[in-house]
């Protein structure tokens, strides 16, 4: 399953990741096992890039992986290419998200990080939250000292404006960007996708098949009820939900029509929207896995394309992505 490289000169990537939010129990409870599981079927599928955080599940994914590894022995580490993140913190005394780019903080996770996984060093590390206190460029020159300090082969930023990404750039080469990106949330197609090719950057996709709504089997109330982040998501709350369930209905008849599922349909358009592109879909379940992975192999044509676009057109979805809470961090560019 070759996909595109890590930045301009970095290593192969499969062409699809496996993004490990989904082991520290964000969509579900989840366990070591079912996690070990995902990533053994990962390697038979051809999937060898994984992303993780030092905030999912507190530890919790970058263990699962770290155990893994571990594990499995000698060799294993690589067999993957591994991507974690830090830059979010918790108020001591509110216990709120806070965002801190310092030196010391990202110094600090880094290394916890690297012990949770029981690596030496990881092939990405990003800016999980910019710190808006901080100049792009400091930090950029932090991220570029933990590269000569042998902890990360390379660094990005996850969910930056083309703007930032430029002067990012201009300090040290920025490898990845990582950004959601579906046929539910089109807005990186408005500069980022484009700076990225450019500069030589990875654009990372998050939320590949729209939190679930892009697959054959939708999030239903019942179960978002027990899902704090998308019970408080403006598309997942009714009547939006209802509503873009109504709406995706044609895409999941297009791709039973077409032989594939929903999920495989959302990640092959993904894949035609640049080489440099990589979906890092999450998932509990091994079967879905494998039709994630069904994706990277599906041809799509000019018609295919365009039949797509007929059911999906672009801004079909109801309700923002995040709610207001939810988007402070994330930088608006348009």
């Amino acid at each position: 399953m070759q996909g595109c490289t890590l930045g301009k000169n970095g290593p192969a990537l499969s062409a699809i990741g496996i993004g490990a939010m989904s082991f520290a129990d964000f969509y579900g409870p989840t366990d070591e096992r079912e996690s070990h599981a995902i990533m053994d079927a990962a390697l038979e599928f051809g999937i060898s890039h994984l992303d993780t955080s030092n905030i999912y599940g507190m530890g919790k994914s970058e263990n699962s992986i770290g155990s893994f590894l571990a594990a499995r022995g000698s060799g294993m580490r690589e067999r993957f290419t591994i991507a974690t993140k830090a830059g979010i913190a918790r108020d001591r005394d509110t216990g709120r998200p806070i965002f801190d780019n310092s030196p010391e903080h990202l110094t600090q996770e880094i290394e916890a990080s690297l012990k949770r996984l029981g690596v030496e060093a990881v092939d990405l590390f990003y800016v999980h939250r910019r710190d808006s206190r901080i100049d792009i460029e400091d930090v950029t020159e932090t991220l570029a000292g933990l590269v000569k300090a042998g902890k990360t082969r390379a660094i990005g930023f996850s969910e930056i404006a083309p703007s930032s990404l430029r002067r990012a750039s201009a300090i040290h080469p920025i490898a990845a960007v990582q950004s959601e990106y579906s046929l539910s949330t089109r807005f990186p197609e408005l500069g980022l996708v484009q700076t990225c090719a450019e500069l030589g950057a990875t654009l990372v996709a998050f939320s590949p098949v729209g939190r679930g709504l892009l697959t054959d089997r939708p999030h239903r109330a019942d179960a978002i009820a027990g899902m704090p982040f998308l019970k408080t998501n403006p598309r997942f709350i009714e009547p939006n939900l209802s509503t873009n369930i109504d709406a995706t209905a044609p895409f999941r008849a297009l791709a039973a029509e077409m032989g594939t599922s929903a999920a495989a349909l959302a990640i092959a358009w993904l894949l035609t929207r640049g080489e440099h592109v990589l979906p890092i879909p999450g998932t509990r379940s091994v079967a879905h896995l494998k039709e994630l992975a069904a994706g990277a192999d599906l041809y799509l044509s000019e018609e295919d394309l365009a039949r797509i676009d007929a059911v999906l057109p672009v801004g079909w979805a109801h309700g923002d992505r995040y709610s207001d809470a939810q988007w402070i961090g994330p930088e608006r560019y348009c």
